[in-house]
C-alpha cells in the first residue's frame, strides 16, 4: 500500500483538513493507495507555489534547463520498477505500465533536446528605422490534468514541453492513479528541477469538479492542457473559455480500421488484434471500428476471431493472462450494455464476451450499423465492431462518420491509393499498415472534431505553451503624424 502526499513547494505535505481517499485494486478490493484529497486552499497553494517558482526557472538558461530534464529522464528509467508496483491502481498489466515508463521517458529526453529550439524571427518593417521580431516566451503557470489509462506517459507529457519552455507546473493527478502521478513529481523534484517548479495535487473524486474549477480560475494559471474524456473535456474547455485562457485537449477516439480488399490480412490482423484489445481497450487510440471491405470480411474475421481466442484475460497476477483488468466493475457493465443493445439489434457475436467482474475478454461483434450505440459510442473497452463496405468511397464514408476524429489505421498493398485516402479521412493521426495505437514522442499527438485541439509532442507543444510576443527596437528619427 502507497501514502500518498501532495506535493508542493517541494515538499510532501497532507491535505490541510487531513482529509484522505482511497483507490482499491479493480481485482482483489485490495487498498494500493491512500492519499491525501487537497482541499481548494491546497489548490491555490500549488499555483502560488508553481507562480513563485517561475522567475527562476524560467530565467535558466537552456541548456541548463536541459540538464535538468535529461536527469529526471534517467531516473524516472532508473525507477522503473516503483512505477510498475504501482499497477495496482489500475488492474494493468505490468508490461503496460513498463511501456508506459519507456516512452515517458523518450518524451522528458525529447522536452529536453527542444529547450534551444524555442525560437522567434525577424519581421520586416515599413517603418524606417524600425527592427521588428516576434519572440516566445514562457508563459507561466502551467496546469496539466491527466488521466489514469496510461499515467506515466499521460502525466508526463502534461509537463515536460511546459517545462522545456520555461513554465512551472502543477499536476492535478487523476484520483484512479495518485501514486503514479505522485511519483513522477518526486521524479522531478529528485532530479533538481528546483522547488515549486513542479506540484501535484490529488483530490477525492468527489472533488474534482470544485478543484478543477478553482485551478482554472487562478490568474496565475495561464495555460491547460487536458487529457481524458470528450465529455469532461467540453467542461474543461468552457471553464478556460470562461477565463480566457488557451487550453490543449486530447480527448476521446473511436478509431477506425480500415481493411481495402487488397490489404494483407494477417497483417492487418495482429495490427487490429494490438490496437483493439492491448490495455482492455482502454487507450484514447484504440481501434473501435473495423471497416472491412465486403470481399475480404469474411477471411479477416475468421483470422481475427483466431487470434483473440489466444488472448486470455484475466488478473495481472495471473501467469496465463494477456490482458489484464477493466478499470473497474462498473466499466465491465457499462460495455456490456452496450454489447446487449447491439446483439439486441441484429448483431453478431463472433468471439469473448464473457465479464467476470471487472476482467472482460476480448469481444468482437459483426453486422454492426448505425441503429446500435457501439457504432458511434466510445466503449473505451476490449471491444471491436465489424463494419462493411463496398469500394475505397464507402469504407472511407464509414470512417468518416463519427463524431471523433482522433487516430486512425488503413491497410493496403498499394501505398499510394492508401496514402490518397489517409489524406481524406477527418483525424488528427493516420497510421498507414500499421496499428492505431502508436505514439512517438517527437510526434505531433492530437485529434480533430470531438476528439479535441492542439497537439503535444515534438516543437509542435512549442506552439502551445509559448507566448508569441512582437517587440520593436527603433533607431533614428522618427516621424508621427501630429
Amino acid at each position: 500500500m502507497f501514502d500518498v502526499p501532495l506535493l508542493i513547494a517541494g515538499q510532501a505535505r497532507p491535505s490541510s483538513d487531513g482529509r484522505t481517499f482511497e483507490r482499491r485494486h479493480p481485482v482483489t478490493s485490495e487498498v494500493v493507495s491512500i492519499s491525501a484529497a487537497a482541499t481548494l486552499e491546497d489548490a491555490d497553494a500549488a499555483v502560488a507555489a508553481a507562480k513563485a517558482a517561475f522567475p527562476a526557472w524560467s530565467a535558466l538558461p537552456a541548456n541548463e534547463r536541459r540538464t535538468r530534464l535529461l536527469k529526471a529522464a534517467d531516473l524516472m528509467q532508473a525507477r522503473s520498477a516503483s512505477f510498475i508496483e504501482r499497477a495496482g491502481e489500475t488492474g494493468a498489466m505490468a508490461n503496460w505500465y513498463g511501456l508506459n515508463v519507456k516512452l515517458a521517458v523518450n518524451i522528458l529526453r525529447e522536452a529536453a533536446s527542444l529547450t534551444t529550439q524555442i525560437t522567434g524571427e525577424v519581421i520586416p518593417s515599413d517603418v524606417p528605422g524600425s527592427f521588428s521580431m516576434a519572440l516566445r516566451q514562457p508563459c507561466g503557470v502551467v496546469l496539466g490534468i491527466a488521466p489514469w489509462n496510461a499515467p506515466v506517459i499521460l502525466a508526463t507529457r502534461a509537463i515536460a514541453m511546459p517545462l522545456a519552455c520555461g513554465n512551472t507546473v502543477v499536476l492535478k493527478s487523476s484520483e484512479v492513479s495518485p501514486a503514479v502521478h505522485c511519483l513522477i513529481g518526486q521524479v522531478m523534484q529528485d532530479a533538481g528541477l528546483g522547488e515549486g517548479v513542479v506540484n501535484v495535487i490529488s483530490n477525492a473524486p468527489q472533488d474534482a469538479a470544485a478543484v478543477v474549477e478553482r485551478l482554472i480560475a487562478n490568474p496565475a494559471v495561464r495555460r491547460v492542457n487536458f487529457t481524458g474524456s470528450t465529455h469532461v473535456g467540453r467542461i474543461v474547455g468552457e471553464l478556460c473559455a470562461r477565463h480566457l485562457k488557451p487550453a490543449l485537449l486530447e480527448l476521446g477516439g473511436k478509431a477506425p480500421f480500415i481493411v481495402l480488399a487488397d490489404a494483407d490480412l494477417d497483417a492487418a490482423v495482429d495490427a487490429a488484434a494490438f490496437g483493439a484489445y492491448f490495455n482492455q481497450g482502454q487507450i484514447c487510440m484504440s481501434t473501435e471500428r473495423l471497416i472491412v471491405d465486403t470481399s475480404v470480411a469474411d477471411a479477416f474475421i475468421e483470422k481475427l476471431a483466431a487470434k483473440i481466442a489466444t488472448l486470455q484475460a484475466g488478473s495481472p497476477d495471473d501467469e496465463r493472462s494477456v490482458l489484464g483488468s477493466l478499470i473497474d466493475v462498473s466499466a465491465g457493465q457499462r460495455i456490456r450494455q452496450l454489447v446487449d443493445d447491439a446483439l439486441g439489434k441484429g448483431a453478431r457475436l463472433v468471439g469473448g464476451g464473457q465479464l467476470e467482474g471487472s476482467i472482460m475478454q476480448p469481444t468482437l461483434l459483426d453486422n454492426v450499423d448505425d441503429s446500435m450505440r457501439l457504432y458511434r459510442e466510445e466503449s473505451f473497452g476490449p471491444v471491436a465492431v465489424v463494419i462493411r463496405g463496398s469500394g475505397d468511397e464507402q469504407l472511407l464514408a464509414l470512417a468518416n462518420d463519427s463524431e471523433f476524429g482522433l487516430a486512425a489505421a488503413l491497410f493496403s498493398r498499394d501505398t499510394a491509393r492508401a496514402l490518397a485516402l489517409a489524406q481524406r479521412l477527418e483525424s488528427g493521426i493516420c497510421h498507414i499498415n500499421g496499428p492505431t495505437v502508436h505514439d512517438e514522442a517527437q510526434m505531433p499527438f492530437g485529434g480533430v472534431k470531438a476528439s479535441g485541439y492542439g497537439s503535444f509532442g515534438g516543437k509542435t507543444a512549442i506552439d502551445q505553451f509559448t507566448q508569441l510576443r512582437w517587440v520593436t527596437l527603433h533607431h533614428g528619427a522618427r516621424h508621427y503624424p501630429i
